[in-house]
């Protein structure tokens, strides 16, 4: 079910209606006290937000806003309003009176756009708390238009946090264009990404455009960007600085409007004081970092990765349906070091499917090299304090799971309240380390 924030001082009958809709949503009358981002209830984590721009302040509350979710603007008619509204950041703009069918509408258009997976953000998932971390940082980098580095081991998914960033973005609508660096050789570089004019060479029959022009609007995605020549690094840190390009063969320069991700598994900080990459061009691709930890670090989101992998790859057996994972497979699941990090944790569950043989993964579907990982055992000497906390701190993880990581719904579930939640998180995971 969709979280929703409505700031309006009509919030009232704006709930009643998204109530009637079967939506779940909290309202902040503008006029209340306190209602700056320094007060909790900001925190929360919302899905989307409906902003009456009626109201006093409605840009400042937009642009706080825009930072955390997308911002469905509605206002009496005006068009003026409408587009600066936009402007700033709103994702949509609806016409009061609000009715099913509008808000129905614009939540139809939105809802790729939204968290759709309980437990993540787009088509990345983790309840862990550094996952959580990232997923903030998303959205702060896809409200700007900034330069993004993306780093982290290979398999982590740099990748779906790239597509996550542009899917954020204001430039959606627009491309994404993947360019792999290490793919491309210098002969081809220029002609690639640049493109070229009638007759600029022998064989150019026509005119084509390059790979940065076509992105014009949109995003380019640098996939290992540590791996390019210094050839490659001059040619786009021209792009990064004039915003433009010259086609080869070209008369005049071109101007696109295009923002930069990048990625790497390598220390590109290293690689500048080795002087294998420029550092000129690393502090302009290093604007936003986003560094994605292996899986070992956060073993926590394996059961959840599990689970999902299992409802990707299933519908592959079409003699029967994979459902689940047991108990002991799990462990040994959780056992692995994961040197290919996420991607080879797809792997093995992908191949576990293909040899199962009951609705459940069982121990022998698993590959032989996981096998061979000792289980650790449950600690036995633990003082009673110790365990009890640790046991304490489980059930509130598994809450904070289901809840998708949001503070105020697990707190709801285990029937206590937020602040107390918090306080009881800290204490526990002091006693249980």
């Amino acid at each position: 079910m969709l979280n929703l924030l409505i700031i309006s001082d009509e919030s009232r009958e704006i709930y009643s209606l998204l109530k009637s809709n079967g939506l779940h949503a909290d309202t902040r009358d503008s006029r209340q006290k306190g209602d700056t981002e320094e007060d909790p209830q900001w925190r929360e984590d919302y899905d989307m937000a409906f902003l009456d721009l009626d109201i006093q302040d409605w840009k400042e509350k937009l642009l706080g806003l825009r930072q955390r979710m997308s911002v469905i603007a509605f206002s009496k008619p005006d068009v003026k309003k409408a587009v600066e509204a936009m402007k700033l950041g709103a994702s949509d703009f609806i016409s009061k009176p609000l009715t099913t069918e509008s808000v129905g509408e614009v939540l139809a258009r939105h809802k790729k756009r939204i968290l759709n997976q309980r437990y993540g953000f787009d088509e990345i998932t983790g309840v862990s708390r550094p996952m959580q971390d990232i997923f903030g940082l998303i959205k702060k980098a896809a409200a700007s238009e900034s330069n993004v580095l993306i780093t982290g081991e290979s398999g982590t998914g740099k990748e779906l946090i790239a597509r996550a960033i542009h899917r954020w973005s204001p430039r959606s609508e627009k491309s994404f264009m993947t360019i792999n660096c290490s793919a491309i050789p210098d002969t081809l570089l220029e002609s690639e990404l640049f493109g070229f004019e009638k007759g600029a060479f022998t064989g150019a029959n026509f005119a084509k455009k390059g790979l940065l022009e076509i992105a014009d609007g949109g995003t380019v995605f640098f996939d290992e960007i540590g791996d390019v020549s210094p050839l490659f690094q001059i040619k786009i840190l021209r792009v990064l600085q004039e915003g433009e390009i010259m086609r080869i063969g070209g008369a005049r320069q071109l101007k696109v409007d295009i923002r930069i991700i990048a990625a790497t598994n390598k220390d590109l900080k290293a690689c500048c004081q080795r002087n294998t990459f420029r550092e000129d061009l690393y502090y302009r691709l290093n604007v936003v970092n986003i560094h994605l930890p292996p899986l070992r670090e956060r073993m926590e989101d394996v059961p959840l990765l599990v689970r999902n992998f299992i409802s990707k790859h299933a519908p592959k057996r079409k003699d029967i349906l994979i459902k689940g994972v047991t108990e002991e497979a799990m462990n040994i699941l959780m056992c692995y070091p994961y040197p290919g990090n996420v991607r080879e944790l797809e792997n093995i569950v992908e191949r576990a499917i293909s040899f199962a043989g009951t609705p459940e993964l069982l121990r022998s579907d698993l590959p032989p090299s996981l096998l061979q990982c000792p289980v650790k055992p449950r600690p036995l000497t633990r003082k009673l304090k110790e365990a009890l906390a640790a046991c304490e701190l489980e059930v509130i993880e598994s809450a904070l799971a289901e809840s998708g990581g949001n503070i105020s719904r697990a707190a709801s579930a285990l029937g206590i309240y937020r602040q107390q939640l918090q306080r009881k998180i800290k204490s526990l995971r002091r006693v249980a380390t």
